[in-house]
């Protein structure tokens, strides 16, 4: 899976339609958690498409949140975006808004952290270190057994994009977490540059 998409292209067009710092932030790190992913799970070679599948997966949501992933191909064809491109960032929201499933193991693993990233940056913001840096895996257990905490991120699709991908939750959380880890600093760089 490749693309010939640049990455200041998808940046610019993430620009285009996400003022938030928090959507900018969230998309930015789940850009790195993809990349650093595809490395660990043997796809290097593709790892420009996951990471700009992750760039851009929430294109459509600050402007049209009704019309999550079905706006998105209209979005992604100004910067000619290739089909699986396009098919991927939709399969993200698989029987959620659309009926797109994913099939590839990267759809998947977008479909799997999308929600989880979201968790675990919630419960890094509570924590003293206000990092992902210093945070046990038993301590995410405890916040995604919590309904209450971050009750936006859907318990439901983490355990699915697990299903999917035939790994146990834990196994999840610590590929997931260690992504948010490596990347964290640099994520939170750029943000701070792209939300001046």
């Amino acid at each position: 899976m490749h693309t010939n998409i640049t990455r200041g292209q998808a940046l610019n067009l993430l620009k285009k339609y996400n003022q938030e710092p928090f959507h900018l932030l969230h998309a930015l790190t789940v850009e790195a958690v993809m990349r650093y992913l595809a490395v660990q799970l043997g796809y290097a070679d593709e790892a420009e498409f996951w990471g700009l599948c992750g760039l851009l997966h929430d294109i459509d949501f600050e402007k049209f949140p009704q019309e999550h992933c079905k706006k998105a191909p209209e979005l992604l064809a100004e910067i000619k975006a290739e089909p699986e491109l396009i098919r991927a960032i939709c399969s993200h929201g698989y029987g959620i808004t659309v009926n797109v499933k994913p099939e590839h193991e990267m759809e998947k693993v977008l479909f799997a952290t999308d929600e989880l990233t979201g968790l675990i940056g919630a419960a890094a913001k509570m924590r003293p270190s206000k990092s992902t840096q210093d945070m046990e895996i038993s301590s995410l257990k405890k916040k995604f057994k919590d309904k209450k905490f971050a009750a936006g991120c859907s318990r439901d699709i983490i355990k699915q994009g697990a299903e999917m991908l035939g790994w146990p939750l834990e196994e999840l959380f610590e590929k997931t977490l260690s992504a948010m880890r490596e990347t964290e600093k640099a994520v939170q760089t750029e943000a701070e540059e792209l939300t001046k």
